[in-house]
């Protein structure tokens, strides 16, 4: 294969090792990535340690984009040489290289106790993935980690993050820390048309815009539900007495489906007799447009059945509703016919109160629900059902000039919405 890299690729590739950490920060599609995986595979050929890890939100992350990177990563640069195998420390690509064989683990760090899966192993390097998604308790336990290391190496990318994000004061601050900023210019594979579409889009939200045109760090003020807090708002495990499973769901072909497992729990009231809490327990997401698979509407229904059934057996419940946007009716129609009853899901079409309307009720209710803390994720360890989709979603969710909510990274938070209609009328009100 013939690959044609950009200066800044380049410069990023054949750089010195003579930094503790690397951070390759910039707007999505810049090819820092790319670039990373790169320079990870050199350094990979040149350490004389053989243990290493790449960390992302989940597994699946992890893999998708250091080990496949779209056809460029670490599989396809080592070829016949590299092979995925399993031990005692867990999944990991064995690699021959000139300078002695190399195991390079894959694991998720975005859980609370996400560093129990590499306390007391010994690393030379660690490659972070979306570092900013990653628990900070996970984060420093891999540098502790790398401290006996022969050639100690950290390479990070990320999305520009908030100012004050910890992972700027707390790791970026801290290390001895090389930094390059990256915007889509650096991506010699993006046409003029290309950046051109993508500025008509991104130019119409000025927080966007900042963000993932010119790549800088700014504070999310249009951000529809930044009060959802990384701490109060998710959980380990469920706490109090479950009282009902349901599902909510949003359907799309280009754009995402996205489908989440919701179990009440009940607690002892401070005021009334029961308090309860919505727990979000597990999530089903594919986007076509990000995926590049674009799935009928019947494949859909059979991996939505399938998420179903897994949810009531890992959690030992019965569903009691199935609520789908009621503007996908082909997707309800396909799940009627594999048995599933659905019914459309309560979308704020005729909501009135007070001033708000529409869809701003249902927005002020889940709201509400994060700043009580009564909405929580539960942390999922099966990575094909978590919370990366919703996560991302939550910071990325905003309202334009004239503070309408814009039409994107919307699709967890419709569906979300939808849940926490349901339950507000049932259990709060």
């Amino acid at each position: 294969m013939s690959i044609v890299f950009s200066p800044k690729q380049l410069q990023i590739i054949r750089a010195p090792y003579d930094h503790t950490l690397e951070v390759n920060e910039g707007t999505p599609r810049s090819s820092k990535t790319t670039a990373g995986v790169f320079r990870y595979a050199d350094y990979l050929a040149t350490t004389p340690d053989q243990n290493h890890l790449i960390a992302a939100y989940n597994q699946e992350q992890a893999f998708r984009l250091f080990m496949e990177c779209d056809g460029f990563g670490l599989i396809h640069i080592f070829g016949e040489l590299a092979k995925i195998k399993h031990d005692e420390n867990g999944d990991h690509l064995e690699v021959h290289t000139p300078s002695g064989v190399k195991k390079v683990y894959y694991k998720g760090g975005g859980k609370a106790d996400s560093k129990k899966a590499i306390t007391g192993m010994s690393l030379g390097s660690v490659a972070f993935c979306e570092i900013d998604l990653l628990h900070m308790d996970f984060i420093q336990e891999c540098f502790r980690r790398t401290f006996a290391a022969k050639m100690r190496y950290h390479l990070a990318d990320l999305n520009p993050p908030a100012p004050n994000h910890p992972v700027i004061s707390e790791v970026f601050d801290v290390q001895k820390t090389r930094w390059v900023h990256w915007t889509i210019d650096d991506n010699p594979i993006i046409t003029d048309e290309r950046k051109q579409d993508i500025y008509e889009t991104l130019k119409k939200n000025p927080y966007l815009y900042q963000r993932d045109w010119e790549g800088k760090r700014v504070i999310p003020a249009g951000v529809i539900y930044s009060m959802f807090s990384m701490k109060e708002n998710i959980a380990q495990k469920l706490d109090g007495k479950p009282i009902e499973m349901y599902f909510s769901g949003d359907g799309g072909q280009s754009d995402a489906t996205s489908v989440a497992c919701n179990i009440v729990t009940r607690h002892k009231g401070k005021v009334r007799q029961y308090d309860y809490k919505l727990n979000r327990v597990a999530h089903y997401y594919h986007s076509g447009a990000e995926t590049g698979d674009i799935k009928a509407m019947s494949m859909y229904a059979k991996d939505i059945k399938k998420f179903i059934l897994w949810c009531q057996e890992t959690f030992e419940m019965r569903r009691t509703e199935v609520f789908i946007d009621p503007a996908c009716k082909s997707l309800r129609e396909e799940l009627h016919l594999l048995g599933v009853n659905t019914s459309p899901a309560n979308n704020n079409n005729k909501d009135i109160k007070g001033s708000s309307k529409g869809i701003e009720v249902g927005i002020e209710r889940l709201q509400s629900a994060m700043s009580g803390a009564y909405f929580r994720l539960i942390e999922q360890s099966n990575s094909e059902y978590d919370h990366y989709n919703f996560i991302k979603e939550v910071g990325m969710y905003t309202r334009d000039k004239n503070g309408q909510p814009i039409d994107d990274n919307n699709h967890a938070m419709d569906e979300a919405r939808y849940s926490n209609n349901y339950f507000y009328k049932r259990y709060v009100l």
